[in-house]
């Protein structure tokens, strides 16, 4: 009966330590996924000029698309973009999805741009 004890307790221990290991893969996926997508996004924004990004910042719009969303997986990503002074702006990219148990989780990556900076020469140089 004792050695039952033990067996039950060291199998209720690993189930434990298995449902710990699983959740924190789904969350290091997730966080895999959220971080390509933000990095991409960003990568993506810098090719724009000050125009562009003027557009986009003045559109309602804040949603960023995603083509690759890991199964199973409620991943959200929106980016803003503000003035932080004339020349220059702030923009942040933000990923949004759901983990074990309905707790949100959130990731963010932020960047500045700077008019006529190293992004913006290449479209007003000649």
């Amino acid at each position: 009966m004792a050695a039952s004890c033990v067996l039950m307790v060291g199998l209720g221990g690993t189930v434990i330590t298995v449902k710990s290991s699983l959740t924190a893969i789904s969350h290091a996926r997730h966080l895999d996924a959220a971080s390509q997508i933000m990095q991409s996004e960003l990568e993506r924004l810098r090719l724009r000029n000050w125009e562009q990004l003027q557009a986009l910042q003045d559109a309602t719009d804040t949603a960023v698309a995603i083509d690759h969303i890991p199964p199973g997986s409620n991943l959200t990503c929106t980016r803003h973009i503000r003035d932080l002074r004339d020349g220059l702006k702030e923009i942040t990219v933000e990923a949004r999805w759901g983990g074990s148990g309905g707790r949100a989780h959130t990731a963010r990556l932020v960047t500045r741009y700077a008019r006529s900076g190293l992004n913006d020469y290449f479209y007003t140089s000649h």
